[in-house]
């Protein structure tokens, strides 16, 4: 069994950002409760960064209609420290899980929450039903666009794996796209029939768990053909479509939001390539990029962060908890 633990080096760069960015200034809280974040998130709280630096957060259910959510919140959204880097930053913060059965309960889930709240947000949690049952359908948008008008806006959004779909799709989205101040995807993917064909060439197990979750495409027999040929080369026009649809990288020029974006090199469950074609097919909106060794698919991967990793993903945290305008 591997020690859930930060690799020595990696926290050592992590300790020497703690200590050394209180002194840059216009860093502030921002970039100290980023580099905590990070440790405390990589080491899976093995090392309790954040959370020796701020108070635990309340949980309570989050009255949305249609949808079953709870809320995370900490004592910084109320009182924010007094610190220039923290006036305009987004508090209310819409956390998307993947497929999770569990889902607003799955524990990895809670334990991000927290962390979350712990840097400063009002954290939304709503359980996505399609993807509680392992499955990617295009009504999954509506829980995240709700919750985020149930959110005071502006809003930071985070999709965490195949959750990255319906985030993605949801801050394109015209209701609510312009309360939506930075999105973040953790492990997340681009095109549906592009991890659809992964699934099936390098993941068989999980497309034949997909095909198990989802009877109703299964009766199309183009669908069956394709589980079992491994080739999506006869689709029905009707699955096309169903695919575009879940599809994030057809609308995410249409994003206004500051779009961040954070893969593992060596993601065993959705390869890094969907991230870089994300980035791509939203070039035009200048997204921050972080492809890593210290996070496998979206958890920290013990002894393979590097220091050029690390100020990566330092740098997305600090924006993350900063916003769009606390930017370095």
């Amino acid at each position: 069994m591997r020690e859930p633990e930060v690799a020595r080096p990696a926290l050592l760069v992590l300790l020497a950002l703690l200590l050394v960015v209180p002194l840059l200034g216009r860093a502030g809280w921002p970039s100290v409760a980023g580099a905590a974040f990070l440790l405390e998130f990589l080491s899976e709280g093995r090392v309790p960064a954040l959370s020796a630096l701020t108070r635990p957060p309340s949980v309570r259910p989050l009255a949305v209609p249609g949808v079953v959510a709870d809320l995370y919140t900490g004592a910084e959204c109320a009182r924010p420290p007094r610190d220039p880097t923290w006036a305009g930053r987004p508090c209310s913060l819409v956390l998307v899980h993947g497929l999770a059965p569990t889902g607003k309960n799955d524990p990895r889930l809670r334990r991000a929450a927290r962390l979350l709240a712990r840097a400063g947000f009002a954290v939304a949690v709503p359980t996505v039903a399609g993807l509680a049952r392992f499955r990617l359908d295009p009504d999954d948008v509506e829980p995240v666009v709700r919750t985020l008008q149930a959110m005071p806006p502006p809003a930071t959004l985070v999709g965490i794996s195949v959750g990255a779909g319906p985030a993605l799709l949801a801050a394109a989205d015209p209701r609510v796209s312009d309360r939506v101040a930075v999105v973040l995807s953790l492990g997340g993917y681009a095109s549906a029939s592009a991890l659809a064909h992964f699934y099936l060439t390098a993941r068989p197990d999980l497309a034949r768990r997909f095909a198990e979750a989802n009877p109703a495409l299964m009766a199309d027999p183009t669908a069956r053909r394709a589980v079992a040929t491994g080739d999506l080369a006869g689709l029905s026009p009707e699955l096309r479509r169903r695919l575009d649809a879940v599809s994030p990288e057809r609308v995410v020029q249409g994003i206004r939001a500051r779009l961040l974006i954070v893969h593992g090199r060596d993601d065993p469950l959705v390869p890094f390539t969907e991230s870089l074609r994300l980035a791509d097919a939203a070039r035009a909106l200048h997204p921050r990029l972080a492809l890593v060794g210290a996070i496998a698919h979206v958890e920290g991967a013990p002894g393979r962060g590097r220091p050029a990793d690390l100020l990566g993903l330092w740098l997305i945290a600090r924006e993350l908890i900063a916003g769009p305008a606390g930017a370095l």
